[in-house]
Parts: C-alpha cells; structure tokens; sequence
C-alpha cells in the first residue's frame, strides 16, 4: 500500500484521542532531568513502543559537561502559623521549585519569602522554576496568594533527595531498507506541563508506534531525553552514528490551538527545510523561522560541531504564550483535534521523505510546470481542460488516486485534500471542488 494512503486510512479523530490519553496517564508524574519521574515517564511509553532504557551514571562525562546527581522527591508543603498546609507538593508538584534540595525547619514570613517565586503579571497561576546547577530550594505559588501571607512563622519541608545516581533517557530504533536515519527527539523532564513537554512526548510515541507496523526506506531513530544535558549526553555517546542522519526534527508545544512554526536547521536549506517550507506554506498561520541558537535541543544537534539538518516543530514557541511554564499549561490547554491536525503534518512530513527521489532536470521541470498550473487552477476541473495534462483518475489499487503526464509514461500522481473528498450525486469525484491536492510520487506506472 502507498504510504499516503495508509495514512489516510488512519482515524485521525482515535489517534488524537489515544495521545491526549497517555498525556493524562503522564501528567501527574514529576519529571525533571534525573530521577524516578522519568523512569515512571519511559516506563508508561513501553507500554506502546519497544523503548531502550539507557541509564548513564551520575559524574560520567558529556563532552565538557558532566551528569549531575540524581533528585528524587517524596514530599514538600508549607504550614502556615496556624498549621494549615497552604501549599503541598501532592496535590500541584508545580510548586516545588525543581532539584529543590531537602529542608525541614521554622522561618519567618520574610525569610520565607526570600524562596518563593510568583507570577504578578498572572496572580492565578503557579510559575514552574527549576534550579538544576545550583543548590538551593524553594517554593512556587500563585501571586495572589503570596500577597495574603501573614506575618508569623511558617514550616517548610522538602523531603528529597539529589544523590549519585544517573541520568535516563529512552531511545528507540527503526530499522528500514537504508542505513539513512530520520532523527525525532523530543524532551522528558518537565513535570505537569501538557503542551510544553507531553505533547512533543504523546506525538512522538505514537508516530513511532505506526511507524513501527511499516516496511520503510529510512531507519526511524526516536530519543525522549532530558532537555539540554540529555542530547549533549546521547550525542558524546554516538558520535560514531551521527553520519547516518540525514533528516531530523526536534517535536513540543504541538498539543494547542495556535499556528504550526517550523523553525530550519542551522544548516538552512536541508531536504527537510525544503519540504517543510513547502507544508508549511499550505498551513492557515504558519510560520517558517531562520534559525537561533537560541531554542530546545535543535540547538545541541545543530552546534557547529555537529552541525546535524534538524530542525524544530512546534505551535506558537516558548515564552511566546501566557501559559508556558505555568499551571495554566494543563490538560484543558491541549485537546485531541489539535494532537490529531499535528500527528497528520507528521504523517505528510514522513510520507514526502520516503517518496522522494532524483529524477534529473527533464523531469524536474515538467513537475514545475504542472505545480504552476495547479497553483494557477481555481480547481481540478481546470486542470482536466489542459490536454497536455491529460489528467485522470485511476480505480483498482489506485482509487481515489489522479496523475497529469510529465514525460513520456513518467505520471505525477496525486489525491485530493480534503475531508471528505467531494463527490457528486452518482459517486464520482466532483473535480470542480477539488481546489487543494497532495502529490504522492512521480511514477512510471506503466514499469
């Protein structure tokens, strides 16, 4: 079967429904860049994918970075003077300032307030800090609350711990026809955050897990790592495989509502950069970005000594929304309809990327000219009065399928874009509706 038409014939509506549930399975577990949360994390997502769990030791080396000490946290509230729990860590682990280092002891109002965070611009909300390189704890809660503390003395505890251990991440393997690889990371090591870390998680395991049913040209690599220091660490591991890369993309913040942004490689102009320009175009909103060094772990892959052609998919990006790194970036933040559009623009990515091929400059301008006469066509019905074209539908295996002539047998083959796809009356396609198209392959159908 064309690897288009499997995707079509996926239930777009089941898939989104699937993801938004192993977001809700995911969203209670702290995360961070160590520690259990991500292993509780990994294990959950082993339930859909044959994950490898790689466990690296707590002071091993990264380049010229190191793995820092395993936390792990148990429990943490503040009891005010009355001995009223007023903030606790089970019931929003959002409020423990993450790596938080363990604390048990009486302070007043105006030490204590010396390790809250807020947020007055959103007094309702709680911000999420973390403090992973330096040793210190804390509390995060919302302004308004912060603002009706009293005087008197305030309990603190924080039971963790941040001890030798190791750092975690999941990796998982395709292998296709070619060594070539198609790289997708995403990051693990936030906690109840729905769009800015499960969204990219949910995407990625189950694109892996369909991907996984296929018979493919490329080999899939899928890495869930921990930001930053994860990918550093799983690129000084495998440097030997890094030539293997061909493509790749780094996936979050794609469960709202907001425009799709593809942001390119550093390189610029990579296949992937091409392709997703051309998606992206056809995409209400969307933006393709230059690239920053400035980002997720596109900038680790991207560092001018890898110098890898990935780049980044999200909706609207970091701290380019209200609710990033805030309680107010939950589960009615992201729904399934919007995993669902983002695991389709997946789908097409992934469907151009094992149709493409090299056809030489005779054949690449005649599917120029015809791409301009489609743009230049109010519908299909438009194109069906060139004859030179000589468009017309298939049936049998290629139902639902159409091709225009390029050269000799060579036929560039194409489906309508749309859901439903319009028909008239008696059955048929009803090609004067048809005003949008998604080309599948330049073939030789007759070979």
């Amino acid at each position: 079967m064309n690897l288009a038409e499997y995707f079509r014939g996926i239930d777009l509506k089941q898939e989104g429904k699937l993801m938004y549930r192993i977001a809700e399975r995911l969203f209670p577990i702290c995360r961070s860049i160590t520690g259990n949360g991500v292993r509780e994390t990994l294990s959950i997502l082993k339930d859909f994918i044959p994950l490898n769990i790689v466990e690296v030791p707590s002071g091993s080396k990264a380049f010229d970075w190191e793995i820092p000490d395993e936390w792990n946290i148990m429990d943490a509230w503040i009891k005010n003077p009355d001995g009223e729990k007023i903030v606790d860590f089970k019931k929003l682990n959002l409020h423990v300032l993450n790596y938080s280092e363990p604390v048990d002891k009486r302070i007043d109002l105006n030490e204590l307030k010396k390790h809250l965070f807020t947020l007055p611009e959103y007094p309702d909300w709680v911000p999420y800090r973390t403090s992973y390189y330096n040793r210190q704890w804390g509390f995060c809660l919302p302004h308004k609350q912060y603002e009706n503390l009293k005087d008197g003395e305030y309990h603190v505890r924080i039971d963790s711990k941040i001890n030798p251990g190791s750092l975690t991440y999941g990796e998982y393997r395709i292998q296709g026809k070619r060594k070539d690889e198609v790289l997708l990371s995403c990051h693990i090591c936030h906690p109840s955050l729905a769009n800015d870390n499960l969204s990219g998680i949910v995407l990625a395991t189950n694109l892996a897990r369909l991907l996984g049913e296929l018979e493919l040209n490329f080999s899939y690599r899928f890495l869930f790592v921990p930001a930053t220091i994860g990918s550093i660490t799983w690129l000084s591991r495998n440097e030997n495989k890094l030539a293997n890369i061909k493509h790749g993309m780094v996936l979050s913040l794609l469960g709202d509502s907001s425009p799709f942004q593809y942001k390119c490689s550093r390189q610029g102009n990579t296949e992937l950069d091409s392709i997703m320009k051309y998606l992206i175009g056809k995409e209400r909103g969307a933006k393709l970005l230059d690239f920053t060094p400035y980002g997720y772990d596109e900038r680790q892959y991207c560092s001018p000594g890898f110098n890898l052609p990935v780049g980044r998919l999200t909706r609207n990006p970091f701290g380019e929304y209200p609710e990033y790194h805030t309680s107010a970036d939950n589960l009615d933040f992201i729904n399934f309809n919007n995993l669902s559009e983002s695991i389709a623009l997946l789908f097409k990515v992934i469907t151009i990327i094992e149709g493409n091929k090299k056809w030489g400059k005779t054949i690449a301008d005649k599917v120029r000219l015809r791409i301009t006469e489609f743009e230049a066509a109010l519908s299909l019905e438009d194109i069906s009065k060139l004859p030179p074209a000589r468009c017309h539908e298939f049936s049998n295996n290629r139902a639902g399928q159409l091709s225009v002539v390029l050269n000799g047998k060579m036929r560039l083959i194409f489906m309508p874009n749309h859901d439903p796809v319009p028909k008239l009356p008696s059955g048929g396609l009803d090609w004067s509706k048809v005003t949008e198209i998604f080309i599948l392959e330049v073939k030789d159908y007759h070979g």
